[in-house]
């Protein structure tokens, strides 16, 4: 392989320790091994095993005009998943793939470089948890995802769920940045041929211009506006994701902490004051994991320099918890609290 910008991440876990030898009392600090993707390695002979990989940059939130500092997420948030509880069987693994660096390159190469490292994840047979980053994080992911389904001599039908206050469908003539990529994304599909299923959850009519809701008719796009989601109305919500996903051979999620209450998740690139509670999304990304479609996941737009007590990056950690343990529990290998 291949990537040249990329340093381990290993450093970052660390953590209370109750037992060195009681795996009951384990911590994730304690379990996560490392992962040099540029080794070669022979793929994963476990039962599950997942593979963290950080996106640093906020190169994409700077030509957004949106608020920097979400280039240091991806060591924050590691911070904070180190002392979750191990709540699933030893024959689950974590592993720290490290982080793709974006100092010295340009947005472009580094999300180009985050996609090889995701397609090298999967081509491994590890479920790639991505730490952004800005949103245009997602672009190198969907790059990986595409690219890996290809290499298997498959047409993508690949279903993107993004969790988002935006739509991030703006035009990119004068380069691409975090409220672009699922426009980049329709292009790609549109170039190849293939089929582009996009699915925004969360979106905010406030935060969006007229011209970019017609942009969404135009692709064919359904959405479900934050408004739809604090009404409450989850049976016609979960009808109609039902209805997007049964479209879609495989799948991914992305999810932009912007689409929360900034009661939650004050440390983003931009807050939103009406945002969702968290206790109300989490069922609605574990239906999509449950479908058993789901080929990766990414959580972008933290800003440590905005966040208050590590709250957004808690929480960032807290929603990557509920991601491996619902994988896990679909597979019989967790421990379920009565």
């Amino acid at each position: 392989m291949l990537l040249y910008h990329y340093v381990s991440a290993m450093p970052c876990w660390k953590g209370r320790v109750d037992s060195d030898t009681d795996y009951d009392a384990f911590r994730w600090h304690q379990w996560v091994q490392p992962l040099d993707l540029n080794d070669g390695g022979a793929p994963f002979a476990g039962a599950l095993g997942f593979a963290f990989v950080g996106f640093c940059s906020d190169k994409g939130v700077a030509r957004n005009k949106g608020r920097t500092g979400t280039a240091l997420a991806p060591d924050f948030v590691r911070g904070q998943l180190s002392n979750l509880p191990c709540t699933f069987s030893q024959e689950v693994r974590l592993f720290d793939a490290g982080d793709i660096v974006c100092d010295e390159i340009s947005l472009e190469e580094g999300q180009r470089e985050l996609g090889l490292a995701v397609e090298e994840i999967l081509r491994r047979g590890l479920f790639p948890i991505v730490l952004g980053g800005g949103h245009e994080t997602t672009f190198g992911h969907f790059q990986g995802q595409h690219s890996f389904l290809k290499g298997k001599g498959r047409t993508p039908e690949l279903g993107i769920v993004n969790f988002d206050a935006h739509f991030d469908l703006r035009p990119y003539d004068m380069g691409n940045s975090s409220g672009t990529m699922f426009r980049q994304m329709a292009d790609v599909c549109k170039a190849e041929g293939t089929p582009y299923h996009y699915f925004p959850i969360g979106i905010q009519q406030h935060s969006n211009t007229v011209s970019l809701f017609k942009k969404a008719e135009e692709l064919g796009v359904d959405y479900v506006l934050a408004k739809e989601i604090q009404g409450a109305n989850m049976e016609s919500i979960l009808e109609r994701m039902d209805t997007f996903l049964y479209r879609c051979r495989d799948a991914y999620i992305t999810v932009c902490t912007d689409v929360f209450s900034s009661a939650f998740a004050p440390g983003v690139s931009a807050p939103q004051s009406l945002g969702l509670d968290p206790e109300v999304v989490l069922p609605l990304l574990k239906h999509v994991l449950r479908t058993r479609k789901v080929r990766g996941f990414d959580i972008c737009e933290i800003s440590p320099r905005f966040d208050q007590d590590n709250t957004t990056a808690n929480l960032g950690a807290v929603i990557i918890f509920a991601v491996v343990n619902t994988l896990c529990r679909m597979n019989g290998l967790e421990y379920a609290a009565d």
